[in-house]
């Protein structure tokens, strides 16, 4: 069998490369190293080290290339669009294969819901609103994200989020948004809407059991916090002491 590096300008480079990751893993491999062999997926005739450099001096960081957006990602000499798809594909990815481990049991708790809520939230570094739907025994139906925005802003439109709520078996909701900056301190605009959600819910008879802020592997519950919501615990009260 023809060696595939054979006549390659690189190819004994990037064969020692590869070889080191399956022996070693990335243990040892400097953050551009990491991109480096990455890339010799995407880029098959070139010399992927000094893209890999011209990145993370870019971005500043492995997280920081991943959660670039396609437009700044070809902006890098040596980054194509089909390059920038494929920096875009990994973190999708693994967020994909973090859900797909997720229990089967039912979320009646708050800790479970801010667990879930954690994995969904894991490596996204724009502000992004998700929806956590339950039938009335606490088992998960859906999952859906209702709004993004930038990395302190976000829009989110009631009338699509009524839309989710109103599906068959839908009994009650979590709402969720992250902080990307870390911080768990809510905001005044994240208390307003929390208060107006509330509101909107009360209105079709959805019961809306939380807002949860989250900041890396943290969660603060808004809605207990919200000022002139109706709010009281009542059948839900071990959803909060479990």
């Amino acid at each position: 069998m023809a060696n595939s590096n054979a006549g390659h300008p690189h190819g004994g480079h990037r064969k020692r490369l590869k070889d080191r990751f399956l022996r070693e893993g990335l243990a040892g491999f400097e953050k551009h190293n990491m991109l480096e062999l990455l890339l010799f997926y995407a880029i098959p005739q070139r010399d992927t080290n000094p893209i890999a450099h011209a990145l993370i001096k870019r971005f500043g960081s492995l997280s920081g290339v991943f959660s670039a957006s396609v437009d700044e990602l070809c902006q890098v000499d040596g980054v194509s669009e089909h390059t920038a798809a494929l920096l875009k594909l990994v973190p999708e990815i693994y967020r994909a294969s973090l859900r797909e481990t997720l229990p089967t049991e039912r979320y009646d708790s708050l800790n479970k819901i801010g667990e879930l809520l954690v994995r969904y939230y894991t490596g996204v570094t724009v502000e992004t609103v998700y929806l956590v739907l339950l039938d009335n025994s606490y088992r998960l139906l859906d999952v859906v994200k209702v709004g993004e925005g930038s990395v302190n802003r976000v829009r989110l439109e009631t009338r699509k989020l009524v839309e989710y709520c109103l599906r068959p078996n839908v009994s009650m909701v979590v709402l969720a948004h992250n902080h990307p900056n870390g911080s768990a301190t809510p905001s005044a605009d994240d208390i307003a809407t929390t208060a107006e959600i509330a509101n909107v819910l009360r209105s079709v008879n959805v019961e809306f059991l939380e807002h949860l802020l989250v900041a890396g592997n943290r969660y603060e519950p808004l809605l207990s916090k919200t000022e002139g919501v109706f709010w009281q615990r009542g059948k839900t009260s071990a959803f909060y002491e479990k």
